[in-house]
């Protein structure tokens, strides 16, 4: 198994606020500019989409109430395990301190070929997170649309 972990980002939001908007998996599809939504499927407990011609798909494993979301594999290429943890900051009790772990069964070739650009991928979601939680939105993005 291959085990990447993104930096942690503290998000000016606290805990419970953060995971409340990971539980619902349409929330995911909802961000998405308009072009892109016809690729992506979501249920409340399921996301699925082609990704450069693959299909790719998570479901919902385990949510542990305002600490911890897990998500599995759900029709991909290759078994992964995604775990996003809201920890309290400890500089600020109104922050969280946020960060995601994959394990995934790839091999040889597939690692070295995706475990960087995953980690990169990884990073840029907690970077965006962290932005958007202290008012710099990114290009195109509507927040009215993520929490429909």
């Amino acid at each position: 198994m291959t085990n990447i972990e993104s930096k942690h980002g503290t998000v000016s939001r606290q805990p419970h606020e953060l995971y409340m908007a990971f539980t619902d998996l349409q929330n995911f599809r909802n961000m998405l500019p308009e072009d892109k939504r016809e690729m992506v499927t979501a249920t409340y407990d399921t996301l699925t989409a082609t990704v450069q011609g693959f299909n790719i798909g998570v479901k919902m494993h385990e949510r542990v109430p305002y600490s911890r979301i897990e998500l599995v594999d759900f029709g991909a290429p290759f078994a992964f395990h995604i775990v996003m943890h809201f920890d309290p900051s400890a500089q600020d009790p109104y922050k969280t301190d946020f960060w995601i772990q994959v394990e995934a069964d790839l091999n040889l070739m597939m690692k070295m070929m995706l475990s960087g650009k995953m980690k990169d991928a990884l990073d840029k979601v907690v970077d965006g997170l962290v932005d958007a939680s202290n008012g710099k939105m990114p290009e195109g993005f509507d927040p009215e649309k993520w929490m429909k």
